[in-house]
């Protein structure tokens, strides 16, 4: 693709947040309302003014994260169970936030609580979007091992999506050569295909996540999410960020 040539527009996305996003920056953990809300905003002006479908799956590690947990000397099991529980919480938040502007929203979850949320069900999943639903996949995958990354893979797969948008929260804008806040001979890539990812070790999802991408034809839009207004700029086809594909 020619440099500044504007990329497709996909009807279905899914939007991968990670819970570092929702962190409180003055404490660097917990969750930020006022974040939260302007993420929200940004998802209710898109699927108005675009029409585009979204499912999202948010992270937890703003609450806890699991590997953490494993380095700390517990199982990773347990651990990888509580970011899920963690990924819950921040569903929730979000969930709240977008019905504050008048978003209709549902939570599903991979572990069932259905006292909190939906469980999630592909196909119930595909007729809340179908419906201008926005849904919010909390839970991971429901099995301890798998990054909130791959549950992105797997959910964009199972639901029809046409690509994934992998929302960065710190201050990188794409995917680079190098991290370009250790390296500043770093330079960006514009595209990027997924053999190259692996091959370089570039660290902007797990290796699994990647390599299901690539298996399934899914692309991913890297880009900064704290920018505001980055979220339509993606789905318009603007040419920020990094596509892997």
């Amino acid at each position: 693709m020619p440099p500044g040539q504007r990329r497709e527009r996909w009807q279905r996305v899914v939007l991968k947040l990670s819970g570092e996003a929702f962190a409180d920056s003055t404490i660097g953990y917990g969750i930020d309302g006022d974040v939260v809300a302007r993420i929200a905003g940004e998802v209710a002006e898109v699927r108005h003014d675009l029409g585009t479908e979204l499912a999202i799956v948010v992270g937890g590690g703003n609450i806890w994260r699991g590997m953490a947990g494993a380095g700390a000397g517990m199982d990773r099991a347990q651990a990888d169970t509580m970011g899920m529980l963690a990924t819950v919480i921040n569903g929730l938040a979000l969930q709240d936030a977008l019905e504050k502007v008048g978003e209709p929203t549902r939570v599903m979850t991979a572990i069932q609580m259905d006292r909190v949320a939906e469980p999630y069900i592909r196909r119930r999943a595909q007729r809340h979007l179908d419906k201008g639903i926005v849904v919010i996949l909390a839970g991971g995958t429901g099995n301890p091992y798998f990054t909130t990354d791959t549950t992105a893979a797997l959910r964009a797969a199972e639901i029809g999506a046409q690509a994934i948008l992998k929302g960065t929260h710190s201050g990188v804008d794409g995917v680079y050569t190098d991290d370009p806040l250790l390296n500043p001979d770093a330079t960006k890539f514009e595209e990027v295909a997924y053999i190259e990812v692996l091959n370089r070790g570039l660290k902007i999802m797990d290796s699994t996540a990647i390599t299901f991408c690539m298996d399934n034809k899914l692309p991913i839009v890297v880009f900064d999410l704290m920018v505001p207004g980055n979220i339509r700029r993606a789905l318009e086809g603007e040419p920020i960020g990094t596509l892997v594909s």
